[in-house]
C-alpha cells in the first residue's frame, strides 16, 4: 500500500515539474507583456485602460465602483510569482514616464495623421481586437441576445386559458445560448397538450452575440441586471423557472435571490461549490483552471484564465486576424472561400 502511494507521489512530481517550469516562464512572460502592452496602449489610445495588474483604485477607463470588495479576487489578485515580488513597479510608473517624456504622444502623432484623429467615432474594441462588422455587431443593441421558443398548444389547452410557464436557461463559462438550443430546444415537441411553456435561452453579458462593453466589470450584479433588462421586463415575466449550468448556476442563484417572489423553481446542472474563506476565489480558479500541460484543453484554459496579457496576445494573433485564419483553413481543407 505504501509502495503504491510512493509510486503515485513520484509520478505526480514528475508530471508536475514540467508544468511548474512552463507556468513559471509564463509568469515572467506575462509581466514582460504587461510593460509592452502598457506602452503600446499609450501610443495607440489617447485614454488607455489599466490592466488588472493594477489595484482597483488605480484603474482607469471606467468609473471605479465603491463596492469593489464584492468583485472576485481573481480579477486583481491572480497569483503571479513576479507580480508578488514587486516586478511591476516599473510598469505602473511607465505611463507617467512616457507622458512626461512625450514619447507616446510623438509616436501617436507620427503614426496617425491629424485628419484621422479628428474623425469622431465610437470605438467598440481596442486596437488589439478585431473591428470587423461581425465582431462589433453587438454595438447596435444594448440588450442580451435571447433565443425564444414557444411550442404550439393544442386547441383544448388554448381554450383552458392556462397561464404560460416561463423558463429561463442560463449557460456556463465559455459557452452561449447554443448550449441549450442544441441540447434541449431541438428536442422539444412542436405542440404541447398539457402545459403551455415559453423558453428563453440567453447569451450572458460578454458571451455569444450579447454586448461586450469595455466599461463593464462583468460582475454578478451586472449579469443579473442585464437578464432583468433583456428578458424579465420586456416580456413582463411575473413568474418563471430558472435552469442553469456550471458558472451560470451562480448567476441563477443571484437572480432567484433578487426575484424570490417570482421564481417558481430553480434547477442547477453541475453547479460549482467552493468555500467562502479568504482567498477562496483563487482556490476555485486553481481547481477550475488548474495549471497543467495535459490535456491541451486544460493547458489552454489555464493559460487564458491566469495570464491576462498572454491571453490578450493570443487574441491579437488569432481573434483579431480571424478572417485571415479562416481563409487559410478553407484553403487547407479545400473548401471554396466565399
Amino acid at each position: 500500500m505504501m509502495a503504491s502511494t510512493f509510486q503515485e507521489n513520484c509520478i505526480s512530481v514528475i508530471n508536475g515539474a514540467p508544468s511548474w517550469a512552463v507556468f513559471f516562464l509564463f509568469d515572467l512572460l506575462d509581466n514582460f507583456l504587461c510593460i509592452v502592452f502598457r506602452f503600446v496602449d499609450q501610443v495607440m489610445e489617447e485614454k488607455p485602460e489599466s490592466c488588472q495588474c493594477s489595484n482597483p483604485q488605480e484603474t482607469s477607463g471606467y468609473e471605479f465602483l465603491s463596492d469593489h470588495q464584492h468583485l472576485s479576487e481573481t480579477l486583481y489578485r491572480r497569483r503571479n510569482i513576479f507580480r508578488q515580488a514587486g516586478f511591476l513597479r516599473f510598469a505602473r510608473k511607465l505611463p507617467e514616464i512616457t507622458k512626461k517624456i512625450g514619447i507616446a504622444t510623438f509616436l501617436r502623432n507620427f503614426l496617425f495623421p491629424e485628419k484621422m484623429k479628428k474623425v469622431p467615432r465610437e470605438v467598440a474594441n481596442r486596437w488589439s481586437d478585431c473591428g470587423c462588422k461581425n465582431c462589433v455587431s453587438w454595438t447596435n443593441n444594448d440588450k442580451l441576445n435571447v433565443i425564444v421558443k414557444q411550442p404550439s398548444v393544442s386547441p383544448d389547452l388554448l381554450m383552458s386559458n392556462k397561464p404560460v410557464d416561463n423558463v429561463i436557461f442560463i449557460h456556463g463559462f465559455l459557452a452561449s445560448s447554443s448550449y441549450w438550443t442544441n441540447t434541449v430546444f431541438k428536442y422539444l415537441p412542436e405542440t404541447t397538450e398539457k402545459t403551455n411553456y415559453r423558453f428563453f435561452a440567453v447569451d450572458l453579458l460578454g458571451f455569444g452575440d450579447s454586448p461586450k462593453p469595455r466599461d463593464c466589470r462583468y460582475s454578478l450584479q451586472e449579469h443579473v441586471e442585464m437578464i432583468e433588462k433583456s428578458v424579465i421586463l420586456p416580456n413582463n415575466l411575473t413568474s418563471f423557472h430558472v435552469v442553469a449550468h456550471s458558472m451560470g448556476c451562480i448567476v441563477a442563484v443571484a437572480l432567484a435571490a433578487k426575484f424570490s417572489g417570482s421564481v417558481k423553481s430553480i434547477a442547477l446542472v453541475a453547479p460549482p461549490y467552493f468555500g467562502d474563506k479568504e482567498g477562496a476565489s483563487c482556490d476555485a480558479l486553481d481547481v477550475i483552471a488548474e495549471k497543467k500541460l495535459w490535456p491541451p484543453t486544460s493547458f489552454f484554459s489555464a493559460m487564458m484564465a491566469w495570464y491576462e496579457h498572454i491571453a490578450r496576445g493570443v487574441c491579437f494573433v488569432v481573434c483579431r486576424h480571424h478572417r485571415t485564419w479562416e481563409k487559410i483553413i478553407k484553403i487547407i481543407t479545400w473548401r471554396r472561400y466565399k
